[in-house]
């Protein structure tokens, strides 16, 4: 059964949104909010509270996770392809690369770089708390850290980083960071390290964290530059499987 504990921290994490949404309302201009609407929110909510219903016991959506599991492990007992360690990144990486290429992004490269970090300091931070509350085992029996998906969230958190970078460009773009991000989810499934409610609630704190970057950066980047350059050298790195990130600001 799902533990209060749990259950107010998610739903804590969904209030964050609305919270935000009327500050920074109350403090940008007209101008700077004419195109963000609360409603954008509504499919990671629900995908996020998909996963919190699995988490409450016996019913249709758990009972979902097991047969799925059962399903893929009888016509793929052998499945292995750990390709799913490099497709989270890959949304994200692409937005660097289309820039290279001279496809116009949103936002200057040390804004949007800052908002990658953002939302993935969020998105790791959402995840890590809620799988330290919920212990749910693995499919595979490995760790009681199966829920929420990291990779998946990961994954989807860079998608919808490049849907907001160039969206105005051209759909396709989105839609390609979503196809290889669903991707990923289904790879986790088949690899025997998550099941259903694992990938879909990770693809909504995913979603859930880059939405809400771009919806509280303007504001920050305000208060604090007061609308001067920002003085920084932002380096992302990817080494080994794993993609970090060092942001210095010069005084």
């Amino acid at each position: 059964m799902i533990s209060n504990k749990l259950l107010t921290t998610c739903l804590f994490l969904l209030s964050i949104p609305l919270f935000s949404f009327t500050q920074v309302q109350d403090s940008l201009s007209a101008r700077n909010m004419k195109k963000i609407s609360i409603s954008s929110f509504a499919v990671p909510a629900v995908f996020i509270g998909y996963g919190i219903v699995s988490l409450s016991g016996d019913n249709a959506i758990r009972r979902l996770d097991y047969t799925t599991n059962n399903e893929l492990r009888e016509d793929h007992p052998t499945f292995v392809l750990k390709i799913d360690n490099i497709t989270r990144y890959t949304p994200a990486v692409a937005v660097y690369g289309l820039d290279l290429l001279g496809v116009k992004a949103k936002h200057n490269v040390i804004d949007r770089s800052v908002m990658l970090l953002m939302s993935a300091v969020i998105a790791q931070a959402s995840v890590n708390g809620i799988k330290s509350l919920s212990h749910r085992m693995r499919p595979n029996g490995s760790a009681s850290n199966s829920f929420p998906s990291g990779h998946t969230s990961f994954a989807f958190m860079s998608a919808e980083f490049l849907n907001q970078e160039y969206k105005d460009q051209s759909v396709w773009y989105g839609i390609g960071g979503y196809a290889i991000a669903t991707g990923t989810g289904i790879l986790r499934l088949y690899n025997n390290a998550h099941w259903v409610s694992d990938v879909v609630a990770g693809a909504g704190f995913g979603i859930l964290s880059t939405k809400l970057t771009y919806l509280v950066y303007p504001y920050i980047k305000q208060k604090l530059f007061r609308g001067k350059p920002a003085n920084m050298v932002f380096n992302p790195s990817f080494q080994n499987g794993n993609m970090s990130f060092s942001l210095i600001k010069r005084l």
